[in-house]
């Protein structure tokens, strides 16, 4: 057996150890049945929500509100990162100022978002935004500032100037850590959407699990966040560690 089968088998029992585990719990009756729901009810829960329709529809809301708002934060984010490390002036100022909304979680954006933009799509679109693409901002930043001097020096010489240099030299030379800027970005995204929609009833995922809550169904509430959960693995599997591949044939690192 392979060393990929041999780790994909290891991630398959792990999950059915925890559904294993899952399960004696229910079945000790640790908890009542409506505060922890059975492996069971869960899945008949999530397959009647697929069918009819209600679950997909959140998916569907929740996934387009998250590309458009970390689409933005791309596009803000890495042209601002690429000014940041290459002028200093620039980073002293207003890189200071990203380093320090970083540190403010995302959903402190909300009551300023509502004030603006009203319980609507466009707040909930700014508070993934904000709280997303700073954390782009900086890796870019970061990655330029890592650039070998000499790299640098060499593509003057070769001519580089304006537009070609930020394009074809630094843009290259910090996709490693533009891709874990990405990521990361994209984690904070999600977590910023999810946040949103628990707090402003509409149509998505979150806005599910919010329902379950009020509807004290248990079995909906932990159906809505295996959802989310399985949604964070797939972009990491299959988006993320794509491109951290091609990194690693590309760059060797």
């Amino acid at each position: 057996m392979s060393v990929v089968w041999r780790r994909r088998l290891l991630s398959v029992l792990f999950l059915l150890s925890l559904l294993a585990l899952w399960q004696i719990v229910c079945f000790l009756e640790l908890w009542d049945e409506t505060l922890l729901p059975t492996p069971m009810q869960v899945w008949q829960t999530l397959s009647a929500g697929l069918a009819d329709g209600t679950i997909t529809a959140g998916i569907m809301a929740s996934m387009k509100r998250l590309f458009t708002g970390y689409g933005l934060s791309l596009a803000i984010g890495i042209p601002l990162g690429l000014l940041l490390g290459r002028n200093r002036l620039l980073d002293d100022t207003a890189g200071s100022l990203a380093v320090g909304l970083q540190a403010l979680p995302s959903i402190c954006w909300l009551p300023l978002a509502v004030l603006w933009f009203g319980l609507s799509e466009a707040a909930m679109q700014f508070v993934v935004v904000m709280g997303s693409f700073m954390s782009i901002t900086l890796a870019v930043r970061d990655g330029v500032k890592t650039i070998p001097p000499l790299f640098i020096r060499a593509s003057r010489v070769l001519g580089a100037r304006g537009w070609f240099f930020y394009r074809h030299v630094l843009l290259p030379a910090s996709l490693p850590t533009l891709l874990t800027g990405a990521k990361l970005g994209w984690s904070f995204a999600w977590r910023s959407l999810m946040a949103a929609e628990l707090l402003y009833g509409s149509v998505g995922i979150g806005s599910t699990l919010m329902s379950g809550r009020e509807l004290h169904d248990m079995a909906l509430v932990v159906a809505a966040m295996l959802v989310i959960v399985a949604i964070g693995l797939l972009f990491d599997r299959v988006i993320f560690q794509a491109g951290e591949r091609y990194i690693q044939r590309r760059w060797g690192v």
